[in-house]
């Protein structure tokens, strides 16, 4: 076999978050988080977000997939597959139930510390990340979320304690989880803890966003970045070996025609949704289009004097991203209704689709990994990517073929990223065991190599079993990515 292409030290393995995966809502004095109050959903009935918790409504946070209970079982799955990293997430509300508590919970303290041993047990190199879609509820109710710079302490006392706690057993953090959602459509309540004026999961298309959203939003992101720069500040302090990095949801957008407004357009989307926080986060300042950005919006940032210094000394130290799909931009308003894409921007023609709707497009992740490392030079990791489909379990097991074309197509466009000279540094697939959808709350989008006997409605044995993807993603890992057959 001829060597990989890939790092001798690459990191390959699978990603989860704690509000998707867990359940165990109110275990052990875990307090309730926003995504605590998001229904389920349908594809043509986004999921709700409710004030209060209705009786009859299934919030699938609640139950999600048991891995707070069953973690050592899931981890040591993972370990058979061979993980050399598992990204997961700690819930802030397991650590301070009301996100502004004097002391934290000592339980939910334990609890994480025991599934990071058990990964070190393994082998495995934790990715964490600190905040990943969920908020403590009542900073929502109390100061609408990260509408308040008071959220800032809260964020930092938070994330201080976790890696004093647990700085022998993590080197590789993420702060935010695609905190550059909001740009794109995004809830601002998944996203920035804020209480919704409508009870959905998007607020609206990211083209249609009021100047009242935009500051709201602006601003939101502006304290989520103080915050992340004060966390990487102080806990260069408690351990100078920890890396840190920041997690973009990436938007690949090609110009739907040649036409010169297309391509304009096209460039314009990529800046304001990709560059807009990496700027920010990588090289520690706004980028000089932010300008004119913030004028179309008709918002504004109100900074303190000491903002600039915070951002230009708490920059990261690698990208991380997520990758599932492409889009066109285009200045005809009629052709991009008639084909808007879940991130305001057209469907490609030339792509096939998932059963959700999301375009099929490996190509594109190579165009963003070299677009991205020749703008920051900073290591990459693509930390989440794979297909979201309806599997059906026969025989104790899953034959996902389709799953497996998916990523092995992804991962060749990976390797030839590799080539071209982009550095990377860990690939961890998305929903490695099959957790709650993000997007719809459902189970039956089923991304993972381990399926999971659950449903949309929180019933099931919570069984686990092996798909094909399973023994394929082994193969992968044993050889460094360089055997994809079947």
């Amino acid at each position: 076999m001829k060597k990989s292409v890939f790092r001798e030290d690459f990191y390959w393995g699978g990603a989860t978050a704690s509000n998707q995966c867990e359940g165990a809502w109110k275990q052990d004095g875990k307090g309730e988080s926003c995504a605590d109050h998001f229904t389920v959903g349908k594809v043509d009935s986004p999921r709700r977000f409710t004030k209060e918790i209705e009786e009859g409504s299934i919030y699938p946070s609640h139950f999600a997939v048991n891995h707070y209970n069953q973690y050592e079982e899931d981890i040591k799955l993972f370990a058979e597959m061979g993980f050399k990293m598992y990204r997961l997430s700690i819930n802030w509300t397991r650590i301070f139930p009301n996100g502004d508590d004097q002391k934290p919970n000592q339980k939910g303290l334990d609890h994480y510390r025991s599934v990071l041993e058990l990964c070190r047990k393994y082998g495995i190199e934790p990715l964490v990340t600190m905040s990943h879609y969920e908020f403590p509820y009542h900073l929502t109710k109390k100061w609408n979320g990260w509408e308040d710079r008071r959220t800032i302490d809260c964020f930092v006392t938070y994330t201080k304690t976790i890696m004093e706690e647990y700085k022998d057993l993590v080197t590789y953090w993420l702060t935010f989880n695609e905190i550059n959602t909001p740009l794109m459509g995004g809830g601002v309540t998944m996203s920035l803890g804020m209480m919704p004026k409508e009870e959905k999961l998007f607020f609206g298309k990211g083209d249609k966003i009021t100047p009242n959203d935009a500051n709201l939003i602006v601003n939101g992101m502006h304290h989520q970045f103080i915050a992340s720069a004060k966390t990487v500040i102080e806990g260069r302090k408690i351990n100078p070996n920890f890396k840190f990095g920041c997690m973009i949801a990436s938007n690949v957008v090609y110009p739907y025609t040649c036409k010169p407004e297309d391509v304009m357009k096209a460039w314009e989307v990529q800046q304001r949704t990709n560059y807009y926080c990496g700027d920010v986060m990588v090289r520690g300042e706004y980028a000089p289009f932010t300008k004119s950005y913030l004028k179309d919006l008709q918002a504004t940032i109100h900074t303190l004097p000491e903002d600039d210094a915070i951002l230009k000394e708490g920059v990261v130290d690698y990208y991380a991203f997520s990758y599932y799909m492409s889009g066109c931009g285009t200045a005809d308003k009629e052709i991009l209704e008639k084909n808007k894409s879940i991130f305001s921007t057209a469907k490609n023609p030339y792509l096939k689709a998932s059963e959700w709707g999301w375009q099929i497009d490996p190509e594109g992740l190579r165009y963003y990994l070299n677009e991205t490392y020749n703008r920051y030079k900073v290591p990459l990791m693509v930390v989440e990517n794979g297909l979201g489909a309806n599997d059906k379990l026969e025989n104790d097991t899953v034959h996902d073929s389709y799953r497996i074309d998916y990523l092995r197509q992804h991962i060749q466009a990976m390797a030839k990223a590799v080539e071209d000279g982009v550095d990377i540094l860990a690939y961890t697939m998305w929903g490695c065991i099959d957790i709650v959808s993000a997007s719809t709350g459902e189970m039956k989008k089923r991304y993972g190599f381990i399926y999971v006997d659950m449903d949309d409605r929180g019933k099931g044995t919570l069984k686990r079993y092996k798909k094909d993807s399973f023994y394929w993603f082994k193969k992968v890992i044993q050889s460094n990515g360089e055997d994809l057959s079947d």
